[in-house]
């Protein structure tokens, strides 16, 4: 309905402000507040509002996918790519996406074992004097043991490198994500692709976000554009899950729409529809109603804490 405000991404209800009370009403709430069982204040204040569940499609950027190398604990990372795989019906994804996240694969492989090396040996050699100590026959030991098991990791993080058809689960996972023929896959095969593209150039000419200081590549026009046609057509609502600055801002563990984005999505799709911004799939997927273990945020909140700290890259190079 025209001139309708849309309501809020967040589900927030509406402020009401309370009424000025009388002294005769604020005596007698005093003394009821009083009369109530510390225990049960006390439980009411622990109450926390559930998460909304979303009728929502679910776009994911090509930097959040890369996390998957990046989380250190394996169980932890298949995990993710299970339950994303359950919500693969709901997923907006694109051939633009397969491309970026091939294009960077081997690159965040690489990146992610940074941490990963030798132990400073020399500081772990005693002098001659206690040579024959069992400690020091035992530190050679381990040496020659560690050796050995980072030769088996190299030779694996190889057929990885070169192989991931057969020797990457995270490769093997999204490659089913991506040739999944679902209405929200803009596929090669998709004529619709080239009316896609067509739009994104005139809003890439024109300095339409999303988009990078300095970009050449029209890859975030053609993401936008896509998520905006699957909502007209689906009728539902969208989650972004992004660490790319140039959709909104992230303030304090909070992400927030572009302005021109929430106005554009608001007149070409709908008033009534929600877009959700987060950083966080684990966010994204709970509002789908996927399950997110305590062990899998923690594992995520790490990781955007190191690379909020500098210590891990998140850019992705786009063509």
């Amino acid at each position: 309905m025209q001139g309708e405000e849309p309501s809020p991404a967040n589900g927030n209800e509406a402020i009401i402000t309370p009424q000025p009370q009388s002294s005769t009403n604020a005596s007698q709430t005093s003394q009821a507040v009083k009369a109530a069982k510390p225990d049960a204040v006390a439980k009411n204040a622990k109450t926390v509002k559930p998460i909304e569940m979303l009728d929502a499609l679910l776009f994911v950027d090509t930097n959040v996918l890369l996390d998957f190398y990046r989380i250190r604990n394996s169980d932890i990372s298949l995990e993710y790519l299970k339950q994303l795989e359950t919500c693969k019906d709901r997923l907006i994804i694109s051939s633009q996406v397969e491309m970026e996240y091939k294009k960077n694969r081997q690159e965040a492989i690489i990146e992610s074992l940074n941490s990963f090396g030798s132990p400073d040996w020399n500081k772990l050699s005693g002098p001659a004097i206690v040579a024959d100590l069992q400690a020091t026959k035992m530190i050679r030991k381990q040496k020659e043991e560690i050796t050995k098991q980072q030769k088996k990791i190299n030779e694996k993080i190889q057929r990885i490198l070169e192989n991931p058809t057969n020797n990457d689960p995270v490769y093997q996972c999204l490659q089913r994500l991506f040739k999944n023929r679902s209405t929200y896959n803009l596929s090669r095969e998709k004529s619709t692709r080239f009316t896609v593209r067509n739009l994104a150039k005139k809003r890439f000419i024109l300095g339409y976000p999303p988009r990078k200081k300095n970009d050449t590549s029209i890859g975030d026009s053609v993401n936008w554009e896509w998520i905006v046609q699957c909502a007209i057509d689906s009728g539902k609502h969208i989650i972004i899950v992004t660490r790319d600055k140039d959709y909104g801002a992230i303030y304090k563990g909070n992400s927030f729409l572009n302005d021109w984005l929430r106005q554009e999505f608001s007149e070409r799709v709908s008033r009534q529809r929600k877009i959700v911004l987060t950083e966080k799939l684990a966010t994204a997927l709970k509002l789908v109603h996927a399950a997110v273990t305590k062990e899998m945020e923690e594992e995520e909140d790490r990781i955007i804490a190191e690379v909020i700290d500098g210590s891990l890259e998140s850019s992705v190079d786009k063509a």
